[in-house]
């Protein structure tokens, strides 16, 4: 038996019911499946292959999405299989978002209103740091001699300047997702639901915003609009910190699809994806506009 079909057998509830089961399209990390339980729908994820290698931890990520539910903007965790790491979570009916959907109008406003709800629930299991995530992600490249992008190391210097102006006036940590491309929100047509809590973890909230800002290829008006939404209004100092956060979204995911495209049995183009992410980051790094953003971090 799948992995799937043996989960479906593991939960006392669906025994002796009809069960079908439906593959989903989209994942990057992980199979996704609608199951049918006489006629009512569940989402089913199945961990990928090697996923450990990404810096997953499956507790952590089952304690944050509980918690994340408990805010309305994630859905409830209904059934834990922890020897399979598969939670059975509500199923959403609405519209899993695009890049092109939530560049529309308006959007950017309803994005950073999620964000802030999330963001004021529970405190996370751990925390989330992308500047040691990036460490991890370069140290495994190395031990297993995956090929990255040109140019890594000699830029850790810039990374290193990114991650000390943010040490000198940090925000407080709060939950966030951390990893809200396109295909995290649904839009049930009320609200934006926040999915995928894999590297969630207490973090700086500028990361969250200037993360997805990055995922949606946002212009500067569109992540003033971000900004404001969450913060009230849209200062230089917090736009600052979600600018050198993009780029910190590019340098860290971008190491990410390198490990991908080496591990990973999803058809999906992870080396392209890569070179495009340390190209846009290195584009940032150098800009005319980087030391004025670092100087705004520190002098905030």
């Amino acid at each position: 038996m799948s992995v799937i079909e043996e989960v479906v057998t593991k939960i006392e509830d669906w025994k002796g019911k009809t069960v079908s089961i439906h593959p989903l399209s989209g994942g990057l990390t992980n199979t996704n499946f609608k199951v049918n339980v006489d006629g009512v729908p569940y989402f089913v994820r199945v961990p990928g292959e090697s996923t450990e290698l990404l810096a997953i931890d499956r507790n952590n990520e089952y304690h944050n999405t509980n918690a994340a539910s408990q805010t309305g903007v994630a859905p409830k965790v209904l059934y834990h299989i922890p020897e399979y790491n598969v939670m059975v979570i509500e199923f959403l009916n609405g519209k899993t978002m695009s890049k092109d959907a939530l560049n529309e109008k308006g959007m950017p406003a309803r994005m950073a209103q999620a964000i802030k709800k999330l963001n004021q629930g529970p405190r996370f299991y751990s925390d989330f740091n992308m500047f040691r995530l990036t460490e991890y992600y370069l140290k495994i490249c190395k031990e297993r001699d995956i090929r990255v992008p040109d140019g890594y190391d000699e830029r850790m210097s810039t990374v290193a300047q990114i991650e000390q102006a943010m040490k000198v006036n940090p925000l407080p940590t709060v939950p966030c997702n951390n990893d809200l491309l396109a295909e995290n929100y649904i839009d049930d047509g009320k609200q934006l639901w926040l999915i995928d809590y894999e590297y969630s973890g207490n973090n700086d909230p500028t990361f969250e915003l200037g993360n997805t800002c990055q995922e949606m290829q946002f212009n500067d008006e569109q992540i003033n609009e971000v900004c404001a939404a969450y913060f009230g209004k849209a200062t230089s100092d917090m736009i600052a910190r979600m600018k050198l956060n993009m780029i910190m979204s590019d340098v860290g995911w971008g190491l990410w699809a390198a490990i991908q495209a080496n591990i990973s049995t999803i058809d999906f183009d992870f080396w392209g994806w890569a070179e495009e992410r340390w190209g846009r980051a290195v584009e940032k790094m150098d800009s005319k506009e980087f030391e004025g953003w670092v100087r705004e971090v520190v002098h905030r």
